[in-house]
């Protein structure tokens, strides 16, 4: 199923014999050919000859019978040309392979998936987009991989801003349920009183003291703020699209009760000293710009817990309970020396033993059209239900232009699939770790690398079967260059995914995704499908209907659906 591993393997035995070792054959696919190898290059200078001649004795050494044709091109290139059997033979295999060609790992892991983590009490912003998409991404590609998967909603539950909410809520008292409606309003009027009244401030500060000593009227009232934020958490969810739930919620007051003894061991391995009052952990390594040790602090001079005793009890029960192998953590990339500290820190005390390992899948920033922070007209927060609902408008006026004889429910539907799966798609289609500009226009293009013109390219192969009457796909034969192109990149989706599963790099996904629709196009142009002879119409159908499968899959793996009609 995978090509680059059979053309490698074949490629490999004859490099060995001319360079006299193991040598990568580097094989990649190509512009100039289906694949290509540029492995007799950096041998040159070893080996003292040109490069074209090594890789004109690699091509003569090759047992590539049946598979592919070489030739030497360029400097010292090997171009490959697949043979057309072959790729009907692994078309074939593919199209009949539920699974589309893709294995389930045979080294199955428990992976912890850490996203969204959105705030008690407050609305969910644009800030959470990234997030929650990658991070929803991931756990749906892994979890079909065949690894066991626990999503993580590590919710900001727990601290000192509870005492301010929480007794704005006393005040309010049969008015609450209702203010705590509006988080944002609810927040904002809280933190004007705290900021302005000394003694709401002071209030405020022992109903901090008496949440965390476990006072169950204060514990009552805050169950009540956490209720209502979830609940609002798990619509935002719903309508994104994202498969996070109610038992995924874990968030910071969680691990309260286990952070003296995360101190305790801490400090009973010798990880752990007092610095400005402060109980630090210093892992080796670190140091800031002032070229002094760089420290973790694990427990603040007043006795109190930050972010950082939270995130290492959160790993080390992830590690020693959940059983966790792989633990990732969906957080931007401003976080980055944060998580290199708690990583370090885990290590030393032996929660991260060899086996087990942790990641910071960061990303960059989602930036407004004059290249900085996405903000409103007015300069504020985008609240991300507000985002997702003019996404769902703006698909919805398409379709209603492109198809305008949806019926008002399948319009709904369409508008929402589209408008949030533009959103997820251009997101994703970016490299994680840079920063994208957020541009309506682009991302609800039926043109280009969108997530509307894959759902477009889907759409339209389900109007070929509408039409296709009793016809039914067939053997995939590969007589026509676009049958072959196609039928080419529909055996790469095995290899893909492997891939992501390990680089969590998405936009290599969905690139593969819209270079197999555009390859559609170019076949659906130049190969007629349902006016063809019998024999080549059941091939082309064949193609159609894998390409079908292969869009619906990969995009179903990035969290985004595929309507039928667009």
């Amino acid at each position: 199923m995978n090509l680059e591993a059979l053309l490698s393997d074949r490629l490999a035995a004859a490099f060995a014999a001319v360079a006299g070792g193991d040598v990568d054959p580097a094989v990649r696919r190509s512009q100039h050919a289906d694949f290509q190898s540029g492995a007799a290059l950096p041998l040159a200078r070893r080996l003292g000859r040109a490069p074209r001649e090594i890789a004109a004795e690699v091509v003569a050494r090759a047992d590539l019978a049946g598979v592919a044709v070489a030739e030497v091109s360029g400097p010292g290139f090997v171009n490959l040309a697949v043979t057309d059997e072959l790729i009907a033979d692994l078309a074939n295999t593919v199209a009949a392979d539920p699974r589309l060609g893709v294995p389930v790992t045979g080294k199955p892991e428990t992976v912890v998936v850490d996203y969204s983590a959105p705030n008690v009490a407050k609305e969910m912003h644009v800030g959470h987009l990234r997030s929650t998409v990658i991070g929803d991404a991931a756990a749906r590609l892994l979890e079909w991989l065949g690894h066991t998967v626990i999503r993580a909603n590590h919710l900001g539950d727990w601290g000192t801003p509870f005492g301010m909410l929480i007794e704005h809520l006393v005040d309010l008292g049969d008015a609450g349920e209702g203010s705590v409606a509006d988080l944002t309003a609810f927040y904002q009027a809280a933190r004007l009183k705290f900021d302005a009244d000394p003694e709401f401030k002071r209030r405020a500060q022992l109903r901090v003291v008496a949440l965390q000593s476990g006072d169950e009227e204060t514990l009552g009232l805050w169950r009540r703020l956490v209720a209502v934020s979830e609940r609002y958490f798990l619509a935002v969810y719903d309508l994104l699209g994202v498969s996070l739930t109610a038992a995924d919620f874990a968030g910071e007051s969680s691990y309260h009760d286990q952070l003296d003894s995360v101190v305790a061991e801490l400090d009973g391995k010798g990880l752990l000293r007092v610095s400005d009052g402060a109980l630090c952990a210093f892992p080796a390594g670190f140091t800031g710009r002032d070229g002094e040790p760089l420290p973790l602090i694990v427990r603040k001079g007043d006795g109190g817990y930050g972010y950082a005793a939270t995130d290492l009890a959160a790993l080390r029960h992830r590690v020693r309970t959940l059983g966790a192998t792989r633990l990732l953590y969906l957080v931007g990339s401003p976080q980055r020396t944060h998580f290199q500290l708690v990583f370090a820190v885990a290590r030393e005390a032996g929660w991260l033993p060899g086996g087990v390992s942790a990641e910071h899948v960061e990303f960059g920033s989602i930036l407004g059209a004059d290249g900085r922070m996405l903000k409103t007209r007015a300069g504020g927060t985008v609240k991300l239900a507000e985002l997702l609902d003019e996404a769902v408008q703006r698909a919805s006026a398409l379709a209603a232009a492109k198809t305008p004889e949806l019926d008002p429910a399948a319009l709904d539907r369409v508008g929402r699939l589209v408008g949030t799966g533009a959103i997820k798609y251009a997101d994703l289609s970016t490299d994680r770790r840079s920063d994208y500009v957020f541009d309506w226009d682009r991302m609800l293009a039926l043109t280009g690398n969108t997530g509307p013109y894959l759902q477009y390219a889907y759409a339209r192969i389900s109007s070929i079967f509408r039409k296709a009457g009793d016809a039914a796909p067939g053997p995939v034969l590969v007589t026509e260059a676009p049958e072959r192109a196609l039928a080419l990149e529909l055996i790469g989706f095995a290899p893909v995914l492997d891939e992501a599963g390990r680089s969590l790099d998405f936009h290599r996904l969905t690139g593969y995704l819209y270079g197999l629709a555009t390859a559609f196009s170019a076949f659906y142009e130049r190969c007629p499908v349902l006016t063809a002879p019998p024999e080549v119409r059941a091939s082309r159908l064949a193609l159609c209907d894998l390409t079908a499968r292969t869009l619906r899959q990969g995009l179903e793996l990035l969290g985004i659906a595929t309507p039928d009609r667009l």
